[in-house]
């Protein structure tokens, strides 16, 4: 199994379904959930289930290395957000925190 049949390296760290925006890593995210190949072609109508069986058949054969991919963007993407987070005006901040005090709330009830 190839990469190339069914996926595009189109940067460092970004593998996207062939012809598709969607990242390999959704693909098995949503394996890992416990969804059938069918089940994640109803999520993403666009991807054949060829492909999508390809997709996870390329997973199986490479899972140390896509997991280890998935974790490097998992990470890349938490630290935009703390990134992103610290720089939040006050005003966001504040509304946050009455949301957050709203849900808190909401729970104890």
């Amino acid at each position: 199994m190839r990469l190339d049949h069914y996926l595009d390296v189109q940067a460092e760290d970004v593998i996207r379904l062939k012809g598709h925006r969607i990242g390999l890593e959704h693909i098995v995210e949503r394996y890992h959930e416990g969804y059938s190949p069918e089940q994640i072609a109803l999520e993403y109508p666009g991807v054949s289930l060829e492909q999508i069986y390809g997709v996870i058949a390329y997973y199986l054969h490479h899972q140390a290395h896509v997991d280890a991919y998935i974790a490097r963007i998992d990470a890349a993407a938490e630290a935009h957000y703390q990134t992103w987070a610290a720089a939040m005006p006050p005003i966001s901040q504040r509304v946050r925190a009455i949301i957050a005090q709203r849900q808190q709330e909401h729970a104890l009830r």
